[in-house]
């Protein structure tokens, strides 16, 4: 276990997930005690004065470094970076390693380029800032700039700045994967629930659609996710789908995606009726084409599944189909990921999302860590790389970017496509560029002021049931806060 003793409250997050990305897997502890029932294999004593930072590092009882700086804690942002690069620094030298994207531990890493980009700022700047505040590789600080220099051209083709977007989470799966952290609810134990879910859902999809009544905001993007959408069974999937075209103007919106998701999911008639309602984009996420690692995670469906599905959805007329991998599933080693990628190619998608694999707190692999003590995870630096050249090779060209708490290796998630296929929503959402009205169980609305630097959230209940009874109070939710920041307060009638 690593101790990490006097740490400011408002900065323990940086120095924990900093800490983290050097010793992944290990717990961490922030309590201010000097004895713990497990063994404490480092401790990390930050004295934090008003004009000075200092760390020493204390390995088994025996001391192995101390290192100070000046920052004066008055400059919050400033003292905060200084922090950071000294922890770094410390961690580095004691573990004999660096970290791709040095000292940044926030999930948008492109969102600083495009900032940067949109100043008018050139490559060898941003490299220079990228470098000296973060100590973050060439090699990431290039990729950042490329995503942002594409995200940019993007964004300049659409009017987002005077639009939002919807997005409608079906929080129900199949079963739950061993990795699975998001708020997701068995079908099969929820049956009797869905048809009452769906009638709520649609009481908050009315409220979306006059919701900037007034205001020059145009819908710009509609996404299901979940969950799996494709859970629904195909009567509910077409309730769903009627709705949405009877509520919104979908002939004027850029884009319309389902993120179908597990092909044990999707039939022929649930492709064919999400083609008829105008969905323009969907994913078919096999993870990994090896069927052993499938069993492992919990997927029930086979490799062979995964291909019919693909070819249904190609001869249904489906034109812009991602598919979503995960590097460093258990038992995965380099080999593994070749397989998949040459099954892949195979078939051709439009799209390829690439997640590392992060365990998060609420994922089986966690909870149940003991159980599955015996798996194993390859180098997950090296598949990524693997899956980096396979994208250029194949034509595919890197989109968007974010990474996650608990990844593999610190690394990153990356969503490749093919020129013109790029989803414009993983764009809005992950760089914050436009207001998101989230709507559904465990859905979170993101309410976004760029000229302000400002974004505000309003989130509604996870758990299904709480989600049906209490509607009514989501969309009151929302309405406050689109009254106080966008009417001055003002009721409407």
């Amino acid at each position: 276990m690593i101790h990490i003793k006097r740490t400011r409250e408002e900065f323990e997050y940086e120095v924990r997930a900093l800490t983290m990305a050097f010793f992944h897997g290990e717990k961490i502890s922030t309590k201010n005690e000097d004895t713990f029932e497990e063994e404490v294999t480092l401790t990390i004593d930050i004295r934090m004065d008003e004009d000075e930072i200092g760390i020493s590092f204390v390995q088994n009882e025996i001391p192995i470094l101390l290192i100070d700086c000046k920052a004066s804690l008055a400059e919050r942002a400033e003292y905060k970076n200084q922090l950071k690069i000294l922890l770094y620094q410390g961690l580095s030298k004691i573990t004999g390693t660096t970290l791709p994207w040095g000292t940044l531990t926030g999930i948008r890493p492109t969102k600083q380029a495009l900032s940067k980009l949109e100043e008018g700022r050139s490559l060898e700047e941003i490299e220079s800032y990228f470098g000296e505040r973060y100590l973050c590789s060439k090699e990431k600080t290039d990729l950042s700039v490329d995503i942002a220099s594409r995200e940019l051209d993007i964004l300049h083709k659409i009017d987002y700045k005077n639009g939002y977007s919807i997005y409608i989470g079906i929080p129900f799966c199949p079963t739950r994967c061993l990795y699975c952290s998001f708020t997701a609810f068995s079908v099969k134990a929820y049956e009797d629930y869905v048809d009452s879910y769906l009638d709520a859902l649609f009481k908050e999809i009315d409220y979306a659609k006059g919701c900037f009544d007034g205001l020059e905001k145009k819908l710009t993007t509609i996404y299901i996710g979940g969950g799996t959408p494709t859970s629904l069974n195909e009567a509910q999937l077409e309730r769903l789908l009627i709705k949405i075209n009877e509520t919104y103007d979908l002939a004027s919106i850029h884009e319309f995606t389902v993120e179908a998701g597990r092909p044990d999911s999707i039939t022929y008639e649930k492709l064919r009726l999400m083609k008829q309602y105008g969905v323009t984009r969907i994913s078919i996420n096999p993870q990994t084409m090896n069927q052993e690692t499938l069993d492992v995670i919990g997927r029930k469906h086979t490799v062979e599944d995964i291909r019919n599905v693909y070819e249904m959805a190609r001869e249904i007329g489906h034109d812009n189909i991602n598919m979503d991998l995960i590097i460093g599933l258990p038992g995965e080693d380099e080999a593994s990921v070749a397989h998949t990628l040459e099954e892949i190619k195979a078939m051709d998608p439009d799209n390829l999302t690439v997640h590392t694999l992060a365990i998060k707190r609420a994922a089986y692999l966690n909870i149940y860590k003991e159980r599955y003590a015996d798996l194993t995870f390859g180098d997950a630096g090296k598949m990524l790389a693997l899956t980096s050249d396979f994208a250029r090779e194949e034509g595919y060209v890197p989109y968007y970017l974010y990474r996650q708490k608990n990844m593999s290796a610190n690394l990153e998630n990356v969503g490749y496509a093919k020129p013109g296929k790029e989803c414009i929503y993983n764009i809005l959402i992950m760089e914050e560029k436009q207001t998101i009205i989230a709507l559904g169980a465990g859905a979170s609305s993101k309410f976004v002021f760029p000229e302000e630097g400002r974004i505000e959230r309003v989130e509604n209940v996870k758990d299904v049931k709480e989600y049906v009874t209490r509607v009514d109070e989501m969309i009151e939710r929302k309405e406050r806060m689109i009254v106080k920041e966008f009417f001055d307060g003002q009721p409407r009638t």
